[in-house]
């Protein structure tokens, strides 16, 4: 069956086709239950790269991992979207956020795997294993208790979402982008009401903003940042997409309009400088282009959850958090509880 798909999208840049929403959903269901050969899904992963995902077969793949995923309504906050390929050049500003964030009262949903193609970059997991952390190797049982705990979830995506650790050896044989690099962060594994999504290309800026609001968020904050990541800059303006009630808005936020443009320092960045440096802002003793820029972030998505007015108010409430040690007591809190059943030894 899958072989005539294959010539549907195979067909060349000009002959290829896109697949209606029902053809997408088989072709997911075949590759997400290996049904079909490696060879015949690294075709199509390929085909379908060269000819561009539409909405209808991304929303279809979304679909399709969603229901081979473990998915419960663990908390009511947001889900942070980015790049499982990781990071070569840029800080991790989510991690940090996602406990300023919490500490505010508004929960967290974090997701990852070891890093994959086509950027091979520091993942979430990689910065996770620096603090002795094997998230991989946590029951599901304990993750949830840890998150009901601190409001910080973190879930190792191909742990719970199994076809995503079957299919892994052929994207790293292939080496380039396919269409799980999207699908894979739009699971939504604790239901979140809000999405903080990264995007790296124009091209797909559009789509992915339709895409959201076909998946049913309140509202999805959709952004061009950092690395394709979801991480606002902090040394220049950020085209992102709001998406709400049917309708996405461009909107470009601009850290000098709050007094918290900087300058990025040059970082030779490894997962244990990432920790580093994140810990740091946490403390209150951070480079200031790194704090800025986990102010702003998390300024940004509490606003967008409707959790503070304004983003002026969402930076008044981060930076106090920050300075009475709040956010950096429930990261240590969450350190604890996460390394407190796996433990990795350096």
């Amino acid at each position: 069956m899958i072989t005539s798909l294959l010539k549907e999208v195979g067909r060349g840049k000009r002959g290829a086709r896109d697949l209606n929403y029902d053809e997408a959903l088989l072709a997911a269901e075949m590759i997400l239950e290996l049904k079909a050969s490696p060879a015949q899904i690294g075709a199509f992963f390929i085909a379908e790269r060269m000819k561009m995902e539409s909405v209808e077969e991304l929303e279809a793949f979304v679909v399709m991992c969603r229901k081979y995923a473990y998915r419960a309504p663990i908390q009511t906050g947001i889900d942070c979207a980015g790049p499982y390929d990781g990071r070569k050049k840029t800080f991790i500003a989510t991690f940090p956020t996602a406990f300023l964030l919490a500490s505010a009262g508004l929960p967290v949903t974090l997701h990852g795997a070891a890093s994959l193609p086509p950027k091979w970059g520091i993942s979430l997991q990689d910065l996770l294993a620096q603090a002795d952390i094997a998230a991989h190797m946590l029951s599901r049982e304990h993750i949830i208790g840890t998150a009901s705990q601190t409001g910080v979830l973190y879930v190792p995506s191909e742990e719970w979402c199994p076809p995503l650790k079957a299919l892994r050896s052929i994207r790293e044989e292939l080496g380039m982008r396919t269409i799980l690099n999207t699908a894979e962060k739009l699971i939504d594994y604790s239901h979140s009401p809000y999405l903080v999504f990264g995007v790296y290309h124009n091209t797909v800026f559009e789509r992915i903003a339709k895409l959201s609001q076909h998946l049913a968020y309140d509202k999805a904050l959709i952004v061009q940042g950092a690395e394709g990541s979801e991480d606002l800059f902090i040394e220049r303006p950020t085209r992102t997409y709001i998406v709400e009630n049917g309708q996405a808005r461009l909107h470009v936020i601009d850290p000098d309009s709050f007094g918290l443009e900087t300058p990025v320092p040059d970082m030779n960045w490894t997962a244990q400088e990432q920790l580093r440096t994140a810990e740091a802002v946490l403390q209150g003793n951070g480079h200031v282009a790194f704090t800025n820029q986990t102010l702003l972030n998390g300024a940004v998505r509490l606003h967008l959850a409707g959790r503070v007015d304004s983003v002026e108010e969402g930076l008044y409430t981060c930076k106090d958090l920050l300075e009475t040690g709040a956010a950096w007591e429930l990261y240590r809190q969450w350190k604890h509880a996460m390394r407190s059943e796996g433990v990795l030894s350096r």
